[in-house]
């Protein structure tokens, strides 16, 4: 580059150094040469290579490097004047070299010139001012100045501004030789005419070429409150109807300013000119400047109201102006009646008599002429009416009868209509109550309920719960339950049973004995509080269910306790040769009195067994000729829960003739002649009633066939005669006259598991009637027969009770009977209510009685009570009849009684010794 080089060598003993300057420009290119510092030093290459020539650490080495071999030096990496040395006018970089022997150090010296790489630039590419708009002449507003960075010549020199008409450009220069731009305004601002101005501002530097950069400056004029708000029109009129709604739109204002920002920013407000009456009646939205109505307008107070407005703008300072709103008001019909209640009779009784007043009524108009002429009405359903009592008063009185139970208030509307145009109407409602009087009486929600308890149950026992209601309130609808004594009973009823005469609840008085009392009707009267009191009645059947609270009483054989009954039998007697049979009852019912018969275990086996249903005791294996006497212990048990139990101890004891009289083994009564006329009495009896039934019978079957029916039944026939059970309770009828029902149906009786009813008519309570069938051990078809013949017969007085099915033809498993007619595993043949069971454990009773009696005018006689002479002399009590094909009629008399005298069988037998005793009850 033809670039002057100086050099400098300072020699030392035994050592020397030198120093040697360069000037290079900036931004060289890498391998640019610098300087050859062999020849510059005068000394030879090749010694310089021999000298082992090194560049030192600590200088700026790496930016420069040396060939050792031709000692050149050159740029090694870019070099910016700028970023070494900044604004400094002189920017330098040093090189140290050393070499050996002799030892010799060189300081080279690198002056970097600066070169025109560098445009002025401002600090951003654009530029705001904001400027008063009333700002004064000669104002001066400084702009930010373009940084160069090079030096001297080449740095930044002149600014120059774009041509407009307001602003002119200085420029100051300080003493560090730096410049900044200003602008100075020579023509005044208006906003309104020109509310932006776009300059460009330009700087530029002294190199060759020079540099430039631009800045672009955006001028926003800011507006002054320089102008005053201008409405659009000087005065505005509007018209309105009085009693406008408030919010109504009178009129809208328009003013504007051009202005802008809180100068051009209108405000509406009424004038202070106004008054404070008009204030309260208009109001005006100062943002929209629309006014409304916020008062009562009256055109009998005003009929024209003027406003004063005034616009104000939100400078400083503010600016406004003025104008007037004229609004004409035009007459209406504004007034309505109003209704004043002058009193109110509230409650009333509900049985007031009609024009009776309730409440007196006045009206009143405040317009005049027919705006002020007034009617009142109320609505035509209610049970009131009103009297004009003079002008503008009226009466409210009743036009009919009064019901709080139908309705217990009223809500009275009155409605005053005046005859404007258009017409104006008011309403006011009021409401009366309906006193009430006790006028209902109480009323039970069933006048007859059916209730159970178990026998034995604690005093105090909860039985049922009434319930009544009355449709009257307070006092009068207030209820008390109690218990009327119907004298059905032997002691009176509330022995048996109290009741809560709150909330009726009947409660059990005492411990209830199912073998004493089987149903109670108790009559249960419920009264009100009013005055006078006013009651109903209703009675509650109550049924006590049997408990097993009765052990078996053995009726035969009957012996001492603590004794054994003796039994002769026939040395030879073979297996199946019935030895005698146990005869026992239960005082229970149902279940509990379904009685098994078994022997108690013994040390050695007993050829004897005892069949489980019947109580028969047979030969179960051939006797052998030197056996003594055999002693068994038959046990009685009962199927109640708990079980329970009585026994009897059998000595039987093999004979040559063991054949025996069981009339005359049996000590029992022998039957007096009352006993035997009375029995054929009710023979006599038996056979008229079966004539009549049969006779009935007959006559119902034709009514059936010629109704044209083609399947009937009896039951069916029953039904149509229209007669309603006589086992349901009517009434205050007395138990005494009710018919005793026995159900016999239930499993076992009938493959359909049908129910078969049997009733039976009320009969004398001082004897009994008793007809015995025939058993047989060969011949089952005729024992069925004799059974159906005598339920037949004695069927025939149930006409008007349904039956189920009129075939009473059963098979051996399906007909009533005992175990021994049936399997003895078959748990279904047992009678399934205590009625049943009442009535053969009084039949089984009766049957010992009578095959004991020899002299029975029943039948042929002997003991046999009736059968057959067939059955030969050994048909005795051994073969007493199964106990359920018996029929037994209650209210006899008979007992039977062992050696020991009537009382310890009326003690043991309540079903036979006791019939006489509870006759009565039975019948219930």
């Amino acid at each position: 580059l033809g670039l002057p080089r100086v050099f400098s060598f300072c020699l030392f003993l035994h050592s020397s150094s030198a120093q040697i300057r360069y000037s290079i420009p900036e931004e060289l290119t890498r391998g640019a040469f610098v300087g050859n510092i062999a020849k510059d030093l005068g000394t030879d290459v090749a010694k310089l290579a021999a000298a082992n020539l090194q560049v030192l650490s600590d200088s700026d080495s790496q930016y420069f490097s040396v060939n050792v071999n031709t000692g050149v030096i050159m740029v090694s990496e870019r070099i910016d004047r700028e970023q070494l040395c900044g604004q400094n006018p002189r920017c330098f970089l040093h090189l140290k070299l050393a070499i050996e022997n002799p030892v010799e150090f060189y300081r080279i010296e690198v002056e970097i010139l600066d070169i025109n790489d560098n445009p002025p630039e401002f600090p951003s590419d654009e530029v705001s001012l904001r400027i008063y708009e009333l700002a004064s002449l000669g104002a001066r507003f400084p702009i930010q100045p373009a940084q160069d960075p090079d030096v001297g010549t080449n740095t930044l020199q002149t600014y120059h501004l774009s041509a407009n008409d307001n602003f002119n450009l200085n420029v100051k220069a300080r003493t560090d030789g730096g410049k900044f731009p200003e602008l100075v305004l020579e023509r005044a601002l208006d906003r309104e005419f020109r509310a932006f101005h776009y300059l460009v501002l330009t700087a530029e530097d002294g190199g060759s070429p020079p540099q430039s950069s631009k800045i672009r400056i955006t001028i926003q004029v800011l507006d002054a409150n320089d102008n005053h708000p201008v409405f659009d029109r000087p005065s505005y009129g509007a018209r309105l109807v009085e009693n406008s709604p408030l919010g109504t739109l009178v009129v809208k204002l328009n003013a504007t300013d051009v202005d802008e920002g809180p100068n051009g920013d209108i405000r509406y407000s009424l004038s202070s000119h106004n008054s404070a009456a008009l204030r309260q009646i208009f109001a005006i939205d100062e943002q929209t400047g629309e006014i409304r109505v916020q008062g009562n307008l009256d055109f009998e107070e005003a009929t024209v109201y003027e406003i004063e407005v005034e616009a104000k703008d939100m400078g400083s300072p503010t600016m406004e102006e003025h104008c007037s709103v004229v609004v004409e008001i035009t007459d209406v019909n504004d007034n309505a009646p109003e209704i004043v209640l002058t009193s109110v009779s509230s409650p009333v009784q509900e049985d007031a008599a009609p024009g009776t007043v309730i409440a007196l009524i006045g009206v009143k108009d405040s317009d005049s002429g027919d705006n002020g002429q007034v009617r009142l009405q109320i609505a035509k359903e209610l049970p009131f009416k009103l009297v004009s009592s003079f002008k503008e008063h009226f009466s409210l009185v009743t036009s009919g009868p009064l019901d709080r139970e139908k309705a217990s208030g009223y809500n009275i509307t009155v409605r005053a209509v005046d005859s404007g145009s258009p017409q104006r109407a008011t309403q006011k409602t009021f409401y009366l109550r309906i006193a009430d009087v006790n006028d209902n009486a109480p009323n039970f929600s069933s006048p007859f309920d059916t209730a159970h308890v178990q026998e034995n149950s604690l005093p105090g026992t909860s039985v049922f719960s009434v319930s009544a209601s009355d449709p009257d309130e307070g006092s009068n609808a207030k209820l008390s339950y109690s218990i009327l004594d119907s004298g059905m009973q032997d002691a009176p009823i509330s022995t048996y049973f109290r009741i809560d005469q709150d909330n009726g609840t009947i409660y059990t008085v005492r411990a209830l004995d199912y073998e004493q009392d089987k149903v109670f009707q108790v009559p249960v009267e419920v009264k009100d509080a009013g005055s006078p009191a006013l009651s109903s009645t209703a009675v509650v059947h109550v049924f006590v269910l049997d408990e097993n609270d009765n052990a078996p009483n053995i009726v035969y054989p009957s012996v001492p306790k603590g004794s054994a009954f003796h039994q002769a039998i026939p040395a030879l007697a073979e297996p199946g040769y019935l030895v005698t049979k146990i005869v026992a009852v239960d005082a229970d019912s149902g279940h509990n009195a379904w009685l098994s018969y078994q022997l108690q275990e013994s040390a050695e086996a007993l050829p004897f067994q005892v069949e489980r249903r019947s109580g028969e005791i047979r030969v179960a294996q051939a006797l052998r000729e030197s056996e003594d006497s055999h002693r068994l212990v038959v046990e009685v048990r009962d199927n109640g829960t708990p079980s329970l139990s009585a026994s009897v101890v059998i000595v039987i004891s093999p004979e040559e003739n063991g054949m025996q009289d069981f009339s005359k083994s049996l000590d029992l009564p022998q039957p007096s002649s009352e006993d035997t006329n009375l029995t054929l009495y009710l023979i006599i009896s038996l056979v008229s009633i079966s004539l009549v039934s049969c006779v009935m019978f007959g006559l119902v079957a034709a009514r059936c066939l010629k109704a044209g029916s083609a399947s009937w039944t009896f039951a069916g026939c029953c039904r149509g005669t229209g007669r309603k059970p006589s086992s349901h309770f009517r009434g205050q009828m007395k138990p005494d006259g009710f018919i005793k029902y026995l159900d016999v149906g239930g499993a076992g009786l009938t493959s359909q598991a049908q129910n078969y009813t049997s009733c039976f008519s009320p009969m004398s309570e001082q004897s009994d009637f008793l007809f015995v069938k025939p058993f047989s051990h060969s011949s089952t078809a005729e024992t069925v027969a004799a059974y159906e013949q005598v339920t037949s017969t004695l069927a025939s007085p149930c006409d008007g009770q349904a039956q189920p099915n009129t075939d009473w033809r059963f098979s051996q498993t399906q007909r009533p009977g005992t175990s021994g007619s049936q399997n003895g595993e078959e748990a279904g043949a047992w009678p399934n209510n205590q009625f049943d069971t009442e009535m053969l454990q009084a039949m089984i009773l009766a049957s010992a009685n009578e095959a004991a009696d020899g002299n029975s005018t029943l039948g042929g006689g002997n003991g046999t009570m009736g059968l057959s002479a067939r059955y030969g002399p050994q048909f005795t009590l051994q073969h007493v009849p199964d106990y359920r094909q018996n029929v037994y009629i209650p209210g006899s008399n008979a007992t039977l009684t062992n050696a020991a005298g009537k009382r310890d069988a009326k003690n043991a037998a309540p079903a036979g010794g006791n019939k006489k005793k509870s006759g009565k009850k039975e019948k219930k």
